[in-house]
């Protein structure tokens, strides 16, 4: 079967984008993304699985998850972008259990940390305000173009979950037709071929 002979049509990258997503978000303590990847990995998983142990369900399982995946990252990408009222500044990645913000704020490439004590301010002892400065690019570009990306990828999963599931659904029809899994079909009747009853009614 060329299911069982071929490597997986899953590709590397879908696995390691994910990976990568899931570690950034990790750092910047975005609780949504977190449980949005972690999901994310787990049906990438699933796909993975069908694929190698010819399940197709698996597949579509997979195939329709990718269509939830792109409508997040749309979401994630009109949320950096402010669309809609949206504000990249709010707490809802947070779950509004925190006031972190995405790793890239503090950590974007040419960005510069600066921490100044608030020492002498009423209440605000032993606290410091951290400046960014110097960044080469935006942080929520980044994490647009981080969305974006994972859409890209998870158009190509979609694309090739059909091609299995329709390639598994081909080799399911041919082995029908020529008696399937059965060894002996239902319509098999061992019998004595008619010259050899002729010769026992003679004798």
């Amino acid at each position: 079967l060329w299911c069982r002979s071929c490597n997986s049509p899953f590709p590397s990258p879908f696995q390691l984008a994910a990976l990568e997503r899931q570690v950034f978000d990790f750092l910047g303590y975005q609780w949504a993304p977190i449980l949005a990847n972690f999901l994310h990995i787990i049906i990438v998983i699933l796909g993975l699985f069908g694929t190698i142990q010819y399940r197709p369900r698996y597949i579509v399982v997979y195939a329709i998850w990718t269509a939830v995946w792109v409508t997040w990252n749309i979401f994630i990408i009109c949320f950096y972008l402010e669309v809609g009222g949206l504000s990249k500044d709010s707490e809802l990645l947070t779950f509004n259990i925190s006031r972190h913000q995405s790793w890239w704020s503090e950590n974007g490439p040419g960005c510069v940390r600066k921490e100044a004590s608030m020492s002498g301010i009423k209440g605000l002892d032993n606290h410091s305000y951290i400046s960014v400065i110097g960044c080469a690019l935006e942080y929520r570009y980044i994490e647009v173009m981080h969305s974006s990306f994972q859409i890209l990828i998870a158009l190509v999963g979609f694309v090739y979950a059909c091609y299995v599931v329709s390639v598994f659904t081909e080799e399911e029809d041919s082995f029908d037709f020529i008696g399937g899994f059965d060894p002996f079909p239902l319509y098999h009747v061992n019998e004595k071929p008619t010259n050899l009853l002729f010769k026992q009614t003679y004798l």
